[in-house]
């Protein structure tokens, strides 16, 4: 990945693979989780910290057979069911997993299940030939496999079930007599003795990333998949491809998101919003029957009313617009509360912010504030209130009053016409 950060804390979606894959294993309800790890524990630590997740570590890497067996201590008394997953594979389904764990258990004496697919470039996947129940006669990989072995589709994904009971007196077994000279996970499914068994998944469910670009399609798998989710719950996406979910957006009935639309962690859509082109919206909740941009940004703590209006190029951050209320135009409204029904002129901004804390501004219902309007937090406007356009409001603006803070306007009839003379004939003096 060339980056500082650990491969499997990049993230999709807004969210670290590792996690996405360990949200997916939470719904089967596990014991015991453990994350094997090498270089970069201490970042892994803490994306899991909570989750009580035991971290094994593997020290020197001598592959996938040695990485598992680093779990042995953790997994100390366990008598279960173990699945084996990679952090890097993070679309890997709960039902797949399940799907897994119902094969190993299903009466013929199984030693191990384990997850293939089919892509449409085999590379150098390491083959699985099976017969027509899934039964395993041999895995190989890629490089130490012949030619009609390679010649074979289906592929080992690495993904495994195996009962805890056999996992470490297997893992004991194996060897590394091989071109790369590691211990392959694989090779416990040929020794002898039990049968496996293979079951396949589609080649997206199993994708691996490796590089920024297989990150990107990893990506792009997940959010295909998200919009497709989306419409089929009954939200229209205008041009669906142009429009990016995070991991946990919500999106309710009849909601109609026009192109370019980007959405990052932490939003809640309600039913029968429009959200027009162009907007960015994160960390923020929308009510019922709101409109949402052109060009909008809702930032974290932005709570949207119901019929609420927020236009083109508003930004919101950590403010509640009230039922009803309207910011049509140019404007920045940051830690403050605006009451149902207020109306908020175009280039107005809460200056909430001197450069050292925050503060709250409070718009009361029905008040009307003028355009091009400076509101110097703290400050309140009362219910009902009208801020003349251009003013900068420092002082609480009591209910139904008008507040003007602007010099008077002064005329000089004749001074435009005199002064363009003057500047003329200073200029041909010249």
């Amino acid at each position: 990945m060339k980056s500082g950060k650990h491969k499997v804390l990049h993230p999709v979606a807004g969210r670290p693979m590792l996690l996405h894959l360990l949200a997916s294993v939470a719904e089967l309800q596990p014991e015991r989780q453990v994350v094997v790890v090498g270089a970069g524990r201490e970042q892994v630590e803490k994306a899991v910290a909570g989750g009580n997740i035991a971290i094994a570590v593997q020290e020197k890497q001598h592959g996938t057979g040695h990485a598992v067996a680093q779990a042995h201590d953790a997994l100390a008394g366990f008598a279960g069911d173990i699945l084996i997953l990679y952090g890097d594979v993070p679309l890997v389904r709960a039902e797949t997993m399940r799907s897994m764990l119902e094969r190993l258990n299903q009466g013929d004496e199984l030693r191990a299940v384990v997850l293939g697919f089919r892509p449409e470039d085999a590379a150098a996947y390491g083959r699985i030939v099976a017969d027509g129940q899934g039964l395993i006669d041999k895995m190989v990989e890629y490089k130490d496999a012949d030619a009609a072995e390679r010649a074979v589709t289906l592929c080992n994904s690495g993904l495994m079930a195996v009962r805890s009971t056999d996992l470490f007196v297997l893992l004991d077994k194996i060897g590394n007599d091989n071109v790369a000279g590691e211990y392959y996970l694989p090779d416990i499914v040929m020794l002898p003795g039990s049968r496996s068994a293979v079951i396949e998944a589609e080649e997206w469910e199993v994708a691996g990333v490796n590089s920024r670009a297989e990150l990107a399609a990893v990506e792009a798998v997940w959010q295909e998949r998200r919009r497709a989710e989306a419409m089929r719950d009954g939200a229209t996406l205008i041009a669906p491809e142009t429009v990016f979910f995070a991991h946990d957006t919500v999106i309710g009935r009849d909601v109609v998101i026009e192109p370019n639309v980007v959405f990052g962690p932490g939003v809640t859509v309600a039913d029968d919003v429009a959200i027009r082109a162009f907007c960015h919206i994160e960390g923020a909740t929308i009510g019922s029957g709101a409109e949402i941009g052109p060009y909008a940004r809702l930032r974290p703590g932005a709570q949207i009313g119901a019929r609420a209006k927020v236009g083109n190029f508003v930004e919101v951050k950590k403010a509640e617009l009230g039922e009803g209320a309207k910011a049509n135009h140019l404007s920045y409204i940051g830690d403050a509360i605006v009451g149902p029904g207020a109306n908020i002129g175009a280039g107005t901004i809460t200056c909430n912010y001197d450069g050292f804390f925050k503060y709250r501004t409070e718009i009361g219902a029905g008040a009307f504030v003028g355009s091009n309007s400076a509101l110097v937090a703290p400050v309140k406007i009362g219910d009902g209130a009208i801020v003349a356009a251009g003013s900068v409001v420092t002082k609480e603006v009591p209910a139904d009053a008008l507040c003007l803070v602007r010099p008077e306007q002064q005329g000089k009839p004749g001074w435009a016409a005199a002064f363009r003379a003057r500047m003329q004939a200073r200029k041909a003096a010249k």
